[in-house]
């Protein structure tokens, strides 16, 4: 099994959570509680309010035909995400980091933002959900609930402080919620028991087509694919392939729980519409419709109140999820880590416009097709996060003995052509449908048809084809050109002032090397001491101070002690200092007080302008109060 080189070894997903949870219970109730969590997180992407658009859809015009979808959709989800979390558990990769580590910087990018436009895609849904859920319960007008949506970033920012644990809780509270609402309304509307059991018989014809991969995008969602990956290493599983495998095992039971859980859910929609709209011949053309035909179909104002309660809290937990989701590929197929209030933003943003101009120009009908559209985009993302993931599982170099067997290669690819084969008959119904209604722009959209599939056919033969042309060329991967050596780096010689204290913060970067080089020299020609300073900012270590303990912090002083053996074999005097704080300005600062020394060395990112905005400007908040020499080196 591939291991990680040092360069690689800080680079965690969603590090201020990695390994925060521990696991370490003999009791088999107490370690399977602290295993669940992470599916559930994931399901709530299964129940978010695109789902709404597409089970009430499905219901209100094919009455109970399309259940089948839901399982057989519910099924495929099962497999793919327990995929996914194995290959966080063996690897420790996110699926971002291992497309990143495995294909050509060009293709990841652009597989970056396929992703980056499903989230958007995704919080669309979650946007216009909300925005109703407050309509409904509140009476306030669409524009203005839209606009209240942006300010859940302050939640997702709050309950993101308080750590790992409290965002399950709060999330598996607004699940519950949503279930009981629809358990309720499922006992409202009394379906026919035999007329439900026939829709779970396969029957799919063009009428239906749109609406079932609009069911398949709602329910298999790429993001989420991601979101499973990372979120499985909130756990400290062990390092041993029985303790890795005990972590799979349990984490199954928590996907097949949560999963389920959603399908409940998702049927209980599509069987509610299918009960009291499909079977009262009416056609929702809007989530409003249902809410205000729910209270006389069904003789009862409650059974609308707690639809509408029911659409809000899915439009809030999966707003978290979503955040979260946006983060992990960002660092992962980037590096970049942006500061989260402005992550949220600019997706919540970008979700935000298209809803707005929807809703004035179309006026509220227009929503439920605006939500309809966003998750077959979803599926048609689908196939560039199903077949890296596949792949990925089923390579021995990076899972070992956990390489996905045949039986499961088999299933798994079989998923990843069934999603494949359904996008390509939808694209070809609905291009026929908009050439018919072309008229005169029939020929330009030829060309942009023609252009934009011959783009999506060579991006699908590249991650297809990749993994193999590159073993037959014996191409390195992007992890294995990456070598860190301290002891043999060629050192700059500098002549300068007398110093004997040094003070390197380090940050775990690739540019720690260049600030370390630096420091070095000036230690040679001065026998100066040299000491190292990392501030550790997670939520464990803000709680906790200096008594924190994750795995996290463990590898961070893994880290240090490797430097400092180095430092030492040099004849270098060293120190190694430990802050545990929220501002890495700050404890730099304090630091500097207390320790006292002559110079201190720090190591530029590269950026300026906006990126200080976006990644933040540690220098610049230091320097403007030291009192001592400053060296500032940029990356070569």
């Amino acid at each position: 099994m591939l291991r990680n080189n040092p360069a690689e070894s800080r680079d965690h997903s969603l590090p201020e959570v990695h390994e925060s949870v521990g696991t370490e219970h003999a009791h088999f109730w107490k370690r399977l509680l602290s295993f669940a969590g992470p599916a559930y997180l994931v399901s709530v992407g299964y129940m978010d309010p695109g789902n709404w658009a597409t089970d009430l859809e499905g219901g209100a015009k094919f009455g109970y035909r399309l259940l089948w979808v839901l399982v057989v959709s519910n099924l495929m989800a099962l497999l793919l995400q327990t995929l996914s979390s194995r290959l966080g558990i063996v690897s420790r990769r996110d699926l971002a980091q291992a497309c990143r580590d495995e294909y050509p910087r060009a293709v990841s990018f652009v597989l970056w933002l396929l992703c980056e436009f499903a989230i958007v895609a995704c919080d669309l849904a979650e946007v216009l959900g909300a925005a109703i859920g407050l309509q409904l319960l509140f009476h306030l007008p669409l524009l203005v609930g839209v606009a209240i949506t942006a300010l859940d970033t302050l939640l997702v920012l709050w309950l993101s402080r308080l750590g790992i644990r409290v965002i399950e809780a709060f999330v598996l509270v607004l699940i519950a919620t949503i279930a009981g609402c629809f358990g309720f309304e499922i006992l409202l509307a009394r379906p026919d028991a035999h007329e439900v059991a026939t829709g779970l018989i396969p029957h799919l014809n063009a009428s239906s087509i749109y609406i079932a991969v609009g069911i398949f995008g709602a329910t298999v969602m790429p993001h989420n694919l991601y979101l499973h990956s990372a979120l499985v290493q909130t756990r400290r599983i062990g390092e041993t392939p029985s303790e890795k495998r005990t972590a799979c095992r349990f984490n199954l039971f928590d996907s097949a729980l949560a999963l389920n859980g959603a399908l409940f859910v998702n049927a209980a929609i599509l069987v509610m519409s299918a009960a009291v709209f499909f079977k009262h011949g009416i056609v929702v053309t809007e989530i409003q419709q249902a809410h205000q035909l729910l209270a006389p179909l069904l003789g009862t104002t409650l059974a609308s109140i707690l639809f509408g309660a029911a659409l809000l809290c899915s439009g809030q937990s999966s707003t978290l999820t979503g955040t979260m989701a946006g983060q992990i590929v960002m660092e992962g197929f980037l590096r970049l880590r942006m500061q989260p209030w402005l992550r949220r933003a600019i997706t919540r943003g970008l979700a935000i416009i298209p809803a707005a101009l929807t809703i004035y120009f179309a006026g509220d009908s227009g929503t439920l097709s605006l939500m309809l559209l966003s998750q077959v985009i979803l599926s048609l993302q689908l196939p560039f996060a199903v077949i890296p993931l596949v792949y990925f599982t089923s390579d021995p170099r990076r899972m070992g003995e956990f390489a996905n067997g045949i039986w499961l290669r088999i299933g798994a690819w079989t998923c990843a052509v069934f999603i494949l084969a359904l996008n390509t008959w939808l694209l070809w119904d609905q291009m026929n449908k908009w050439l018919a209604d072309a008229g005169p722009y029939r020929a330009l959209l030829v060309v942009a048809a023609t252009m934009a599939s011959a783009a999506f056919l060579a991006l699908l033969v590249v991650v297809v084809g990749w993994p193999w042309f590159k073993a037959q060329r014996h191409i390195p991967t992007p992890v294995e050109r990456v070598s860190v050596n301290l002891e043999q780096d060629a050192l700059p010689v500098l002549r300068s002032a007398a110093y004997s204290r040094i003070l390197v913060p380090l940050d775990h970067s690739e540019s720690d090397q260049e600030a370390i080089n630096n420091a070095l020299a000036l230690a040679r020609m001065h026998d100066a001491r040299i000491i190292l300073l990392h501030v550790e900012e997670g939520v464990t270590s803000q709680m906790f101070g200096s008594l924190a303990s994750t795995a996290e912090i463990t590898e961070g002083q893994a880290y240090l002690a490797s430097i400092e053996r180095a430092l030492r074999e040099q004849c270098v005097g060293v120190e190694v200092v430990v802050r545990h704080g929220n501002t890495p300005a700050h404890e730099i600062v304090a630091a500097v007080r207390d320790l006292k020394p002559d110079l201190l060395v720090m190591a530029s990112h590269g950026h300026s302008g906006i990126k200080d905005l976006v990644f933040g400007t540690t220098i610049n908040a230091v320097r403007h109060k030291i009192k001592v020499p400053m060296m500032i080196v940029s990356k070569s």
